[in-house]
């Protein structure tokens, strides 16, 4: 009989808050304060839905619903140290702010923090000239904001309005 060896594993979120040609961005404290799309870890005992709520929230001060989940990236990490094998795993999540699109716009913080140095609306073309963590922010501007419903845990217990339809 053989045992099984536990594999630790990480589990983030990338949160994609797109309403018609405007994308929320970060300025990010940390990695070279660059921007990027908000983002981060799952916390132990954390939903999904639960983490993408908060870290928009911490990064970016806008309050988010989450409407589906866009795709899943995993890569295996190697051993630090004599260390196990590890798992990285990254769940893309499509938001939408809670306030509406309208002179009441969801302002996103302009104060610095321990998080990020402030946040942003942008264009793609705005978000073309701002020095990116990485390329994959600007692709957020392709992913479909009808992502097909995919179910989070814990979801029902976040204090949220019920869905309304996106423009495009």
């Amino acid at each position: 009989m053989s045992s099984r060896i536990s594999t630790p594993s990480h589990f983030f979120v990338f949160v994609v808050v797109r309403v018609a040609d405007r994308l929320l961005v970060v300025h990010e404290a940390k990695h070279g304060q660059r921007w990027y799309a908000p983002a981060g870890g799952v916390e132990p005992g954390e939903s999904l839905a639960e983490a993408a709520v908060r870290e928009t929230m911490e990064e970016a001060g806008v309050l988010v619903r989450p409407l589906g989940i866009a795709g899943v990236e995993h890569k295996w990490t190697a051993p630090s140290s004599g260390g196990p094998l590890g798992a990285w795993w990254r769940y893309i999540v499509v938001a939408e702010p809670v306030t509406p699109p309208g002179p009441a716009f969801a302002s996103p913080k302009r104060s610095p923090d321990e998080h990020t140095l402030e946040a942003r609306w942008v264009t793609r073309a705005e978000l073309a000239r701002l020095p990116l963590r990485h390329p994959e922010v600007l692709g957020a501007f392709d992913l479909p904001l009808d992502v097909p419903r995919v179910p989070m845990a814990s979801e029902a217990a976040l204090p949220m309005p019920a869905p309304r339809p996106l423009s495009s």
